[in-house]
């Protein structure tokens, strides 16, 4: 039996399909679903480490949304499979405001960072920043990163360079990643530049928080302390 899920209506059909069609063009990989208690947990890979060697962060971006029927369920599947879904789903739809069921494709059992679970509780809130600042650090490290990676680098030079630009803390923000701000101006989650974004800490996880979604990221063992 083919494990589905049921969307509100069409509006959040459109809210995923975007969602995805962006963090696809981040990490052309897969998606963590988790179903339960009628919301769906929609887990996207901005970055993570590629070894135990490497000491990169692991940095997720998160959306939620609310279903009128479920099952419960933990899997992991190709980005691309399931946005090939959602369009066609898309394409079928009469009724705006009728619920939306989506089937999906065959999950998949080899994605690392699917298996690294951030808690659900225990978050101690932290003093919030500015949407503006994530999104010039972002850019800055977009920058360096063009700068730095010339055409045709192989793909190892690539990864530390990456590493090292999104591993580095943003100013200000001690145990903030500037990947989390790249996760956030990438996945969409940053509005005005006034706009309050909230962060929240538990153990080596960090969570950054705005009105469109959240990332998350977690430390290397090594960068407890600092």
């Amino acid at each position: 039996m083919s494990t589905a899920f049921t969307l509100q209506d069409s509006l959040a059909l459109d809210d995923l399909t975007t969602y995805l069609s962006r963090a696809g063009r981040v990490e052309d990989g897969s998606v963590r679903l988790i179903s339960g208690a009628g919301v769906l947990a929609v887990y996207v890979a901005v970055f993570y480490p590629s070894g135990l060697l490497d000491e990169s962060p692991t940095v997720l971006g998160l959306r939620t949304f609310a279903l009128t029927e479920t099952e419960n369920f933990d899997t992991v599947v190709p980005v691309g499979s399931l946005l090939q879904r959602l369009t066609n789903k898309k394409n079928t739809v009469t009724d705006a405001g009728a619920p939306v069921s989506v089937t999906l494709p065959m999950a998949v059992h080899t994605v690392s960072w699917a298996a690294i679970s951030p808690p659900r509780g225990g978050w101690t809130a932290l003093e919030s920043t500015r949407g503006s600042l994530l999104d010039t650090v972002a850019r800055a490290g977009i920058d360096e990163i063009a700068t730095a990676i010339p055409t045709g680098t192989g793909e190892q030079i690539v990864h530390r360079v990456r590493s090292e630009v999104w591993g580095r803390p943003i100013p200000g923000l001690e145990h903030v990643p500037a990947g989390a701000g790249f996760a956030a101006l990438s996945l969409g989650f940053l509005g005005s530049a006034e706009e309050t974004v909230q962060i929240f800490e538990t153990g080596p996880w960090t969570r950054l928080t705005s009105r469109r979604g959240h990332v998350l990221a977690k430390r290397r063992a090594w960068t407890l302390s600092r």
